[in-house]
């Protein structure tokens, strides 16, 4: 008997059905039978289903004789299903990677629920990802598993079958089956979560919701969306019916009816504003058996807010009128209040261009410096670094840090924070002598005689950058090339890590600017942390004392219109055991958290400071982020999951090859990372040997002195710099767990598979 029952009925689904059958077989969680639903589909959807079939023992293919619509094809697949749970798909849908593992290690804790609740997330043409807004109520806190009365607002979902797992021996013995019809998950969500024992939910996306453009059944005109009324019917009469033959939970089941006519009254309120679902001769028939339903259950006294009274009112009383008065009026408002704010915006724009003007021509202030980094975030990285050294080295020159208000907590007292775009914004970067920021400046500056502008860049370059990407057009995308030369033209001095980014750096963005290889300012945290600083970080991210702290932060995936997690982070700490935790960064760019934080994952994407997460941890996982050249300075092992490659290397191309000369172990894959770490392989001899070679090509300035040699020769004027600490005479930067990560490992189980790691790929 497997564990799950994947039903996904079929009809003129043929362009999406392999992704979506493909979806379900690519999942790590392996216990699971597919049952395919031919629906009499009269294109390929039927060859494609057994194509699958031949190639996997697991997929099972139903036809039907006849169309018979999506409810009764689920109900066939039921029929056929001999697994714990039910799992219903859409055929133009698609399961998240490792959603079936995640889906059963929650129903194991939880002790076996009747329903799980799990999230989505809509995907659009534009491989745009949009998580469920209501997944709030999804949350994991609480006691577990619940009845429906404890937590309520899980009817404020979407009312759909493929956002739950329903154990197949409850679905049998309450009967539950879908009816015939458009809007058939409607009469099957609703009971099944008010008839459930036990209720669980998952807060995490397992499916990915296609918003096609057109060809799904929600989006074509069509009479047959009257069946919502029939469908609604069925809910009302369950309710009644349940009551009957179940008195001892007649009071709790009535207290649904009111909840039941809101959820209705707004399903009909959707359906009939929706100009792609009801043709225009059916409107008013619409409206006035929407008034009849709303009057035959309504529940008087349902609270709720007034606007949502209002267009209830408007429903049941039939007033169509005006019901399209008011949404006219509406609209006519929405539509006066977005040109009256884009003129007022266009006016500001005006204003604060001809202030600008007006403010270059008034004196410099060679006392004053504005410090920013890439997307006006908070403060931090480079900038961040030649900030707080401008301060302690030069407090004649008042420092400002432009960011947007979001991130003003996180300057530090005594540093002036201006929103970008105001007019103390521009006042600042035209006044002001110094100007520093890790990524372009700000469209719209011109800079003046005696200004001087120094670039950090956003660290080491590992990926292809500036003029290079001209070759990688997916990476560069709507890169504006002619503007990135006027860019670099209009820089003084460019700050560099190395000589491998000095090179790069002449190269890809040239300029007449002077280069200042003197390391990296945002690594000089790292060399002057403490003991106490490192133990403080990790109580703060909540590391329990004693464990192994990984940092997972992989990059971003330009040839990827949707980015996804490469590691199934809560098996890869299941399988190494309570010793190890994963800080999981992701990037900016990512678009949502790695994992879900919970247990020994911990979600730091939303931390202010990256420096702090690679004090707090022990090693370093990542693939081609930058990042790894300033955990090198640390001193501690860095694991390589090269995944994909081959695709990333085409994709975007890289300086270094780090099949070559890595800065540590390399891993090809999931298991073959956790019998790295497993081994003991990843803090190795080998490893230290191939670390050490890595720092001293790319950390040959990190002491921690960076930032201060930036600061006395631009803005002190200073010619003989403080010199470079030797590799050798640099102390390690401590870390908590180092005792037990230099500990065998015995007692983690060993992955299937090989054990072999090999120095390339």
């Amino acid at each position: 008997m497997p564990r799950f029952s994947v039903i996904v009925p079929a009809y003129q689904v043929q362009a999406y059905l392999h992704a979506c059958l493909e979806s379900v077989l690519a999942q790590s969680y392996p216990d699971f039978e597919l049952i395919v639903v031919d629906d009499c589909s009269p294109d390929a959807c039927g060859a494609i289903a057994d194509e699958f079939a031949a190639l996997d023992p697991r997929v099972r293919v139903v036809r039907l004789a006849r169309n018979e619509g999506l409810g009764p094809a689920r109900n066939v697949g039921m029929e056929r299903a001999g697994g714990d749970y039910l799992v219903f798909l859409d055929g133009d849908d698609t399961l998240v990677p490792h959603a079936l593992r995640g889906i059963a290690d929650r129903i194991k804790e939880t002790g076996e629920p009747d329903v799980l609740v799990y999230d989505y997330a809509r995907t659009y043409w534009t491989g745009e990802t949009v998580r469920n807004q209501a997944a709030a109520h999804l949350t994991e806190q609480g006691p577990a598993p619940f009845r429906l009365a404890d937590r309520p607002g899980l009817l404020k979902l979407l009312m759909v079958a493929w956002n739950k797992a329903v154990r197949r021996e409850f679905a049998v013995r309450e009967g539950f089956a879908f009816p015939p019809g458009y809007y058939e998950d409607t009469p099957w969500t609703y009971p099944v979560l008010m008839t459930a024992g036990s209720v669980a939910t998952l807060d995490r996306v397992c499916v990915h919701y296609r918003q096609r453009l057109r060809g799904s059944i929600l989006g074509t005109p069509d009479e047959r969306h009257l069946d919502v009324f029939t469908q609604y019917d069925r809910v009302f009469a369950f309710l009644q019916a349940r009551m009957e033959t179940h008195p001892e939970s007649s009071k709790e089941l009535a207290r649904w009816r009111p909840v039941l006519y809101r959820r209705m009254a707004d399903h009909l309120t959707t359906v009939y504003t929706r100009p792609d679902r009801l043709p225009r001769s059916l409107r008013a028939e619409f409206l006035r058996r929407a008034r009849v339903h709303c009057r035959r259950y309504r529940v008087p006294g349902a609270p709720a807010r007034l606007p949502v009274r209002l267009r209830h009112a408007l429903l049941r009383l039939g007033l169509r009128r005006t019901y399209g008065a008011l949404r006219l009026a509406s609209a006519l408002r929405r539509r006066t209040a977005r040109v009256a704010t884009s003129l007022a915006r266009t006016a500001r724009t005006g204003l604060l261009r001809l202030h600008y003007r007006v403010q270059r021509c008034l004196p410099l202030r060679a006392d004053r410096a504005v410090f920013a980094v890439a997307g006006h975030r908070g403060y931090g990285r480079d900038p961040g670094a030649l900030e707080e050294a401008f301060r302690r080295l030069a407090p004649h020159v008042r420092t400002a840090w432009a960011a947007d208000r979001v991130h003003h907590h996180t300057v530090p007292p005594g540093t002036r924070r201006l929103a970008p775009g105001t007019a103390a914004h521009w006042t600042a970067l035209a006044r002001s002598r110094y100007l520093v920021s890790d990524a372009a400046f700000d469209p719209g500056l011109v800079r003046r005689r005696g200004q001087v502008l120094v670039q950090t860049r956003a660290g080491t370059p590992l990926k292809h950058m500036g003029l290079d990407l001209q070759e990688h057009p997916a990476a560069a995308r709507d890169t504006d090339f002619a503007r990135l030369l006027r860019e670099a033209g209009s820089w003084d001095y460019v700050v560099s890590a190395n000589r491998h980014s000095t090179l790069t750096w002449e190269r890809v963005h040239p300029g007449g600017w002077t280069t200042l290889e003197c390391g990296q300012p945002r690594t000089d945290v790292l060399q002057r942390a403490t003991a106490a600083d490192v133990v403080r970080l990790r109580e703060t991210l909540g590391i329990p004392e004693g464990t192994v702290a990984i940092l997972y932060a992989p990059t971003h995936r330009d040839y990827r219109r949707t980015q996804r997690a490469a590691l199934d982070l809560e098996r890869v700490v299941r399988r190494l055991g309570p010793r190890f935790v994963v800080l999981a960064r992701a990037h900016p760019r990512h678009g949502g958290p790695l994992a879900a934080s919970g247990g020994r994952v911990l979600d730091v994407g939303d931390h202010p400071h990256v420096e702090s997460l690679c004090l707090a941890s022990d090693a370093l996982v990542t693939d081609y982020s930058s990042l790894m050249f300033d955990y090198a300075g640390l001193d501690r092992p860095i694991v390589l999951h090269a995944h994909e490659a081959e695709a990333y290397e085409a994709a975007r191309g890289t300086y270094v090859d780090l099949r070559s000369f890595p800065p540590g172990t390399i891993a090809r894959d999931e298991d073959e990372l956790i019998g790295l770490f497993a081994s003991g392989e990843w803090h190795g001899a080998r490893s230290a040997r191939l670390r050490a070679a890595f720092r001293e090509r790319f950390c040959p300035y990190d002491d921690g002195r960076a930032a201060d040699r930036v600061v006395r020769r631009v803005v002190l004027g200073e010619r003989d710099l403080p010199p470079v600490v030797p590799l050798a005479e640099r102390r390690p930067a401590p870390s908590a767990a180092a005792a037990l990560a230099r500990t065998p490992l015995a007692t983690v189980p060993q992955p299937a598979g090989p054990r072999t790691v090999t120095d390339s790929l």
